[in-house]
């Protein structure tokens, strides 16, 4: 069973910046493709960003030039750097992770940015 540990949430003012951080319990590199997604409250869960195992990055429009995902393959680890944060941005963001078989979920972690 696959698991997905995600860390780095938090609270911070708007403006300002978190890093959060998704460790797979198996190898990085058996995923094709790993994800960011986030689900406000009230809303569908959407993709916030994505990557492939060859590097190929995807963003929503709305965290584009903000948001840098990233994947350290060394460090079997993948990252969200979230920069110049909004309240819109407001969220719990869960990592996905992909391969041939199944996608998998972590728990979620809660960002909240204060206005």
């Amino acid at each position: 069973q696959v698991r997905l540990v995600e860390s780095g949430g938090g609270l911070v003012q708007a403006g300002g910046s978190l890093r959060l951080s998704c460790a797979p319990s198996g190898s990085i590199l058996s995923f094709n493709r790993m994800g960011w997604y986030r689900q406000a409250p009230g809303k569908q869960r959407e993709l916030a960003a994505s990557i492939t195992r060859g590097g190929t990055t995807n963003y929503a429009n709305s965290v584009k030039g903000r948001f840098t995902i990233s994947r350290d393959n060394a460090k079997n680890t993948m990252y969200l750097q979230m920069n110049i944060l909004t309240p819109e941005d407001t969220a719990v963001y869960y990592c996905n992770a992909q391969n041939l078989y199944s996608g998998y979920w972590g728990q979620g972690t809660q960002v909240t940015v204060s206005s």
